[in-house]
């Protein structure tokens, strides 16, 4: 067993399937398959149940999962280690983000950091939730993760620091009568159709609770896709509430942008994995400290 095997092993796991995975790696899916093969008969189980064109995980399989991540993860700080001897001069950092905090501060955070080392390079994993940014970060998968919460977060097994607050606001299409900049009363949404995210997003969880204090607003969409709310609000679709990060974006766009009142936020907090980190992520911590 070597650890280009298990590179091979997880690239299948977070694929999905080894033809996805080969294409990832840009390797040959019988290379790839052999290789599987190989690290199947080293263990002496299998890892995989084949289910016509698909696989899915063994019990062997899922156990591995972890222990493969802290291997690959610390021959790539290793090599990271030997590098940065030479002034983080290449490398890459991974950082697992829930949509609205890649708008911001996500963007300016990497502009930052890339004009302080413009040798390094920067991986963004998607997250719909904060659940799954933490376990992105807690698995191995990613190094950093930036997440918004409604109260502070809280979680075993990642390091978390405060990384500024966002405030909710009210996204209109044009001419929707809404003030640009100013206040709206949850109230004066009575009626009005909105455009919401999936369950355990901090936007839904407002349009719930302005539902259960009794305002009756109907939710006209549910997207997992939080960058088609946008277009949906300036086609007419109906409104949305969204963090502040999208303002500028939705008023670049043609949209009107109130504040809701009672305010409510999000908290962000930057998570790091308890382990060592790679030179490259310390440096975007450091960095991300500076800017926010």
């Amino acid at each position: 067993m070597d650890a280009r095997q298990l590179e091979y092993f997880l690239a299948v796991v977070d694929e999905g399937g080894v033809s996805r995975a080969a294409q990832a790696l840009r390797i040959a899916q019988p290379s790839l398959s052999q290789a599987i093969r190989t690290l199947e008969r080293d263990l002496g189980s299998d890892l995989f149940h084949r289910v016509g064109r698909r696989v899915v995980l063994t019990p062997a399989g899922q156990a591995l999962i972890e222990p493969a991540r802290q291997v690959v993860r610390g021959i790539a700080s290793a090599r990271a280690s030997v590098e940065s001897t030479a002034g983080l001069q290449a490398g890459q950092v991974e950082i697992a983000a829930m949509p609205s905090q890649t708008v911001e501060p996500l963007s300016s955070l990497i502009g930052a950091f890339t004009r302080a080392y413009p040798g390094l390079s920067v991986g963004i994993r998607a997250a719909p939730t904060a659940d799954v940014v933490l376990e992105l970060v807690r698995s191995g998968v990613t190094e950093l993760g930036l997440l918004g919460t409604p109260e502070p977060a809280k979680a075993a097994g990642v390091r978390l620091e405060p990384a500024g607050v966002q405030r909710f606001v009210l996204i209109s299409p044009p001419g929707s009568g809404f003030p640009d900049g100013g206040p709206v009363r949850r109230e004066a949404l009575r009626g009005c159709r909105l455009i919401v995210g999936q369950t355990g997003t901090g936007m839904r969880r407002l349009v719930d609770e302005i539902q259960a204090d009794g305002i009756d607003v109907t939710a006209v969409v549910e997207s997992e896709h939080r960058e088609a709310i946008l277009p949906l609000v300036l086609g007419g679709v109906g409104y949305a509430v969204l963090t502040d990060s999208w303002a500028t974006l939705a008023r670049q766009a043609g949209a009107t942008v109130s504040l809701l009142e009672p305010a409510a936020h999000l908290h962000l907090s930057l998570a790091s994995r308890t382990a060592a980190l790679t030179p490259a992520a310390e440096a975007f911590l450091a960095v991300a400290r500076d800017n926010l």
